[in-house]
């Protein structure tokens, strides 16, 4: 088993940027694929980012491509998103994520373990 905990949300203007981290414990962290996700009130979870095993690739979805970047440190456990021109439609808790699959996935059920969230907000 891992645990996550999430932690880097907070406000900010649209145009401003943050850094979200996640921290790691229980397990081999380098046996996980990583992924970020988010959920807007009253919307689906959504795929954000994921990383690979040795943090060599990485995938974003269309909204996060080109504005953030997801990056891993195996010897410390932890995994960051940073997030760059952000806008009110990034408003939303994010999840860190970790997937024990062999396969790279986009998709929320393939993710075994969950943190907490943290809620990032974007004004306008």
């Amino acid at each position: 088993q891992v645990q996550l905990v999430e932690s880097g949300g907070g406000l900010v203007q649209a145009g401003g940027s943050l850094r979200l981290s996640c921290a790691a414990s229980g397990s081999t962290f380098s046996r996980y694929i990583m992924g970020w996700f988010r959920q807007a009130p009253g919307k689906e979870r959504e795929f954000v980012a994921c990383i690979s095993w040795n943090g060599g690739r990485a995938w974003y979805a269309d909204s996060a491509s080109g504005r953030f970047t997801i990056s891993r440190d195996n010897a410390k456990n932890t995994v960051a998103l940073q997030m760059n021109s952000l806008k009110p439609e990034d408003t939303a808790v994010y999840y860190c994520a970790a997937d024990s699959g062999t396969y790279v996935s986009r998709t929320t059920t393939t993710y075994d373990y969950w943190g907490q969230g943290t809620q990032v907000t974007v004004s306008s």
